[in-house]
């Protein structure tokens, strides 16, 4: 069969990221796909690309407008899954990347989903939490065209959090009609969230860095980590890194830079920021310049903020042993190379960062059935799944003689393009 392509022609070439760097990961994974290569441009083309406008009254009464989006990557393995961003930063290509890099974490853990991503261009600190309630149910009855329970389920991601999913959810049932408690993950409790959703992706990090250091030589106890962003994922990564006996030397947030060679107290950080919104004037800890920041010498580097933060640059400069990916999309394609060459082993975002869809997953078949688990029930899962994939990304890794990276969106992209391939064409 011969396949012919098109472009795509609603991007800004003089802002290529990171949609193309997902590309670029496409493409270094084709040569390894076989006969399957043939479907490989179907990675490169979202299924389906919403747009929406957002209109609110705000508090004093005049009317503003926000861009809004949710992207489908792919659904040839089940209905899309990736979260809703609030910030600043989220345009139509970043989202269309955030939803790729969904449908190869989805494919190379093994869920049943496709990939989708969906976000609002605002920076939630600058509205009341009325005004985030109106976004918000303005957001969902204009994407409700796309999503549900069997077609696309969003949940939390930067900026957006239970309460957000809380609403979302709600709205979306009052436009439906009936109560569909399992259209959003990341829900309160109360409305049919999952025990273990809140920590699930911070504890997927510490779980894919610890399979790495069993298989590198380098325990979690006594290791140095740094951790870039401090949020929901980054957090609760470095508190269990912690608990773990490893000692956290390092943290960045948006507002400040802090070190502490002795090691942080976590459990104070998380109490400060928590209080104040931010790391700024942490007393357990000195402050550091960003430069020096992605120059100490440590064992684990986690990560855990936006995409395309480790550059090529700070990639020459790094000291640490192993990366672990807790943000989505942080290491460029020549960074990658970068690390590579000098010996740093990347535990990939598909990988690293997976235990928060996984236990999203959890969440949605206990919805379904109306029938909850235990925590530690979610745990044991959780770690059951990560583990066998870790093994399997690792293994493949092994015998084909490439990086973690490429062996995940091996294993990933098989699974999509063999669904793509069975399912054929329509009509």
């Amino acid at each position: 069969m011969t396949i012919h392509h098109g472009t795509l022609s609603y991007l800004d070439p003089e802002r290529p990221e990171p949609w193309a760097s997902f590309i670029e990961q496409i493409d270094r994974v084709a040569p390894h796909l076989g006969s399957l290569a043939q479907w490989v441009e179907t990675l490169k083309r979202p299924k389906r690309v919403l747009i929406v406008d957002v209109p609110i009254v705000r508090d004093d009464g005049s009317i503003a407008h926000y861009e809004g989006y949710r992207v489908q990557h792919n659904l040839s393995r089940g209905p899309g899954k990736g979260g809703v961003r609030f910030h600043p930063g989220v345009s139509l290509n970043e989202v269309m990347a955030l939803a790729g890099w969904m449908t190869v974490k989805n494919a190379a853990l093994g869920l049943p989903y496709g990939g989708a991503k969906g976000g609002v261009r605002i920076d939630p600190r600058a509205f009341s939490r009325a005004e985030l309630e109106r976004i918000t149910r303005r957001y969902t009855s204009e994407i409700g065209i796309v999503i549900g329970p069997d077609k696309d389920i969003p949940a939390p991601d930067i900026g957006t959090d239970q309460q957000t999913m809380a609403w979302m959810m709600d709205t979306y049932s009052v436009n439906v009609g009936h109560t569909a408690s399992g259209v959003v993950t990341g829900k309160p409790i109360a409305l049919g969230g999952s025990l273990g959703r809140h920590e699930a992706t911070g504890r997927g990090v510490y779980i894919a860095a610890r399979e790495a250091g069993i298989r590198s030589g380098i325990p979690i106890a006594g290791a140095r980590v740094v951790v870039q962003g401090f949020g929901n994922v980054g957090g609760i990564a470095a508190r269990i890194f912690r608990e773990n006996g490893a000692k956290i030397i390092a943290l960045q947030d948006a507002e400040s830079t802090i070190a502490n060679p002795a090691g942080i107290d976590i459990p104070a950080a998380l109490a400060h920021a928590a209080a104040h919104g931010s790391l700024a004037g942490f007393f357990g800890a000195e402050p550091l310049g960003d430069d020096d920041f992605w120059q100490l010498e440590c064992e684990y580097f986690v990560p855990a903020a936006l995409e395309g933060q480790v550059t090529p640059q700070r990639a020459q400069a790094m000291r640490t042993r192993i990366i672990v990916e807790g943000a989505n999309g942080p290491t460029t394609p020549a960074a990658d190379d970068i690390l590579h060459e000098r010996d740093i082993l990347v535990i990939p975002d598909v990988l690293a960062n997976a235990g928060g869809v996984t236990v999203s997953y959890f969440e949605w078949v206990q919805d379904f059935s109306s029938f909850f688990w235990s925590e530690e029930e979610i745990n044991a899962r959780l770690e059951s799944i990560m583990m066998k994939a870790f093994e399997a990304i690792w293994q493949t890794a092994q015998e084909r003689k490439v990086s973690i990276r490429t062996a995940a969106f091996i294993i990933a992209c098989q699974r999509v393009l063999a669904a793509r391939e069975q399912r054929g064409l329509y009509p």
